[in-house]
C-alpha cells in the first residue's frame, strides 16, 4: 500500500504542475471594446510653415548725386528809382565842401656842419698858442719812443656852436700809440671860438696835423 500511495502522490503532483503550466501558457482575456477614434480632420490653413530665419546684411547706403540747379540771370530792373528832393533844395543851392585839413609834418631840424665859413673857428689867441698848449699837455707814447716813431697825425674834429670840440677821430695816423695820444689831448682842449656864418654861430668841421718828434 505504501508503494501505491507514493506513486499516486507523484502522479497527482505532476498533474497539478501541468495544470499550472497550461494556465500560464494560455491566459484568458476578457473581451475588450476598442474605441473608434474616427478620422481626424486637419485644416490646411491652420498649418503654417515657419521659414528658417536668416539675418540679412544691411542694404548699402544710397548716394544721391547733387542736382545742379541753373540759376537764371538776374533780371534787369526796368523801374526807375525815384529820389525825392526836398522843396527847400533847388538848383541854385550851393553845397559847400568841407575844408581840407592840411597835415603839418614836423620836419626834423638837422643842423648843418660847414667846412668853410665866413668867420672860421679858431683857438683863442691863435693857432700858435694852441700848439704850445698841445706840446705841454701831450705825453709822447713810450712805445713810439722805443720804436723811434715820428711823424704827423691828422685829426678831424667839429667845433660846436659853443666852441666845444666834438666828433674827434684820426683820418691818417702813424700808429705806435701816437693816434690815441692825439685824440686824448684834443678831448681835454679848452673851448675854441666857434665859426660864424652870416653873423650867427655854426658848426664847423676842421682837420689839423699834430706832429710827433723826438727831441
Amino acid at each position: 500500500m505504501s508503494k501505491y500511495s507514493i506513486l499516486f502522490g507523484a502522479i497527482g503532483l505532476s498533474l497539478s504542475m501541468l495544470v499550472v503550466l497550461v494556465a500560464l501558457e494560455f491566459p484568458s482575456y476578457d473581451e475588450q471594446k476598442l474605441m473608434d477614434l474616427g478620422s481626424l480632420d486637419f485644416d490646411d490653413e491652420e498649418m503654417v510653415d515657419i521659414p528658417v530665419t536668416q539675418q540679412q546684411p544691411p542694404p548699402p547706403p544710397k548716394v544721391t548725386a547733387p542736382v545742379i540747379v541753373e540759376v537764371p540771370d538776374e533780371e534787369e530792373i526796368e523801374d526807375e528809382i525815384e529820389i525825392e528832393i526836398p522843396e527847400e533844395f533847388d538848383e541854385e543851392t550851393v553845397i559847400e565842401e568841407a575844408p581840407e585839413v592840411e597835415e603839418v609834418e614836423e620836419e626834423e631840424v638837422v643842423e648843418e656842419i660847414f667846412e668853410i665859413v665866413e668867420d672860421p673857428a679858431g683857438f683863442p689867441g691863435g693857432m700858435g698858442k694852441f700848439y704850445k698848449w698841445v706840446g705841454k699837455n701831450m705825453k709822447y707814447p713810450s712805445q713810439a719812443k722805443r720804436m723811434g716813431v715820428e711823424g704827423k697825425v691828422y685829426v678831424q674834429f667839429v667845433v660846436d656852436k659853443d666852441g666845444t670840440l666834438t666828433d674827434i677821430k684820426v683820418v691818417r695816423g702813424i700808429g705806435a700809440g701816437c693816434d690815441e695820444a692825439a685824440i686824448n689831448v684834443l678831448k681835454k682842449a679848452p673851448k675854441w671860438k666857434p665859426g660864424k656864418q652870416r653873423g650867427r654861430p655854426v658848426k664847423q668841421r676842421m682837420v689839423l696835423p699834430i706832429s710827433f718828434k723826438l727831441g
